[in-house]
């Protein structure tokens, strides 16, 4: 399986794996490390359990669930980024609680129920069908696992919203500039790509995919005045009238 989004995001990511820690810190002035621990703030497993983390890029999030004392897989496509992970993780000595693999979310190498957690980062815009992803990753969720996500989102309110469109068409691409030519190229695309992505589909279908994938209770909140937003969710057997949503729209 190699679809074209997939392929063009392999493509954009190549190259860009020593800075990655830092300038995802950098664009989106600092305020991705917060983020990241709200997501896994909201992943409730027991030490000892075993989480997937998809698109893992570097590690940055397996490694802070690594923390909790879980064991982590980390899954992403790009081999240089897989390799950054792995340097990483021995640097920190979190190597035994951390692994990775190479897959695509699109069809994971695992068997269903596999895992008790599962997290992902920045995964549906470069997938050609989101829906069909989320019921993957929810196949290998074990009943009653929890399921949480953070992406890049489009502030609601109109204040918000118009300086970060104008940021992320001009000074976005030029802070990237200024890490190197593959940056500039990921800072040109990255504002485009998430203004059509939540254009395409609106948080409420999002939260959609989810419950129609076996999710349920499916929270949102949004962050840092909505450019962010974390999603997550309870895998269970559906029951009649539990097909409630929580969208909060509260900064946070």
């Amino acid at each position: 399986m190699d679809p074209e989004r997939t392929r063009h995001a392999r493509r954009l990511f190549a190259g860009i794996a020593p800075e990655y820690d830092r300038m995802g810190s950098v664009l989106s002035f600092g305020q991705e490390p917060r983020w990241r621990r709200f997501l896994v703030s909201k992943v409730n497993a027991i030490p000892g359990s075993w989480v997937l983390d998809v698109a893992t890029g570097t590690g940055l999030v397996a490694r802070e669930l690594a923390r909790k004392n879980v064991r982590v897989v980390g899954l992403d496509q790009s081999p240089d980024m897989v390799s950054r992970g792995l340097d990483a993780v021995r640097e920190r000595g979190l190597d035994g609680r951390v692994r990775f693999a190479l897959g695509q979310a699109q069809a994971l190498p695992f068997g269903d129920g596999a895992f008790d957690a599962v997290t992902f980062t920045y995964l549906l815009r470069y997938v050609d069908d989101p829906a069909a992803t989320v019921a993957e990753l929810v196949r290998v969720l074990r009943p009653g696992g929890v399921m949480a996500s953070l992406e890049f989102h489009v502030p609601p309110e109109p204040w918000a919203r118009a300086g970060w469109l104008a940021y992320t068409k001009t000074a976005m691409p030029l802070v990237g500039w200024t890490a190197s030519s593959e940056w500039y190229r990921t800072g040109r695309f990255l504002g485009r790509s998430i203004t059509e992505f939540v254009e395409r589909y609106p948080l409420p279908v999002q939260v959609r995919w989810w419950q129609e994938a076996g999710m349920r209770r499916v929270r949102t909140k949004l962050l840092t005045n909505g450019a962010a937003v974390v999603t997550w969710a309870v895998k269970s057997t559906p029951v009649l009238g539990d097909e409630s949503a929580d969208l909060e729209h509260r900064d946070g």
